[in-house]
């Protein structure tokens, strides 16, 4: 019962390590969702190497993911902070 009692001192540990866990599953989700992507646009065959044009495009296919990602958080959370502020 000891274990129980002391719950409510670890909820905040708890509550930071379950945000750290998903903060985890979502770099991953996305991790994969680019490789997808990007394979699908930049690689024609496989090969033992890849060539500079296939670098050059997985990279900038990368990036624009990423710029794309990045645009799309910061205008929801522009919007959430116009519905806060509008209550």
């Amino acid at each position: 019962m000891s274990d129980f009692e002391n719950l409510s001192g670890n909820d905040k540990e708890l509550q930071e390590f379950l945000m750290i866990e998903k903060q985890k599953a979502q770099v991953n989700a996305q991790i994969h969702e680019f490789n997808e992507i990007c394979w699908e646009k930049c690689i024609g065959k496989p090969s033992t190497k890849l060539d500079h044009a296939t670098e050059t495009c997985l990279s900038n296919c990368v990036d624009r993911f990423i710029d794309t990602s990045l645009l799309i958080t910061q205008r929801f959370a522009q919007m959430l902070q116009k519905q806060s502020g509008g209550m």
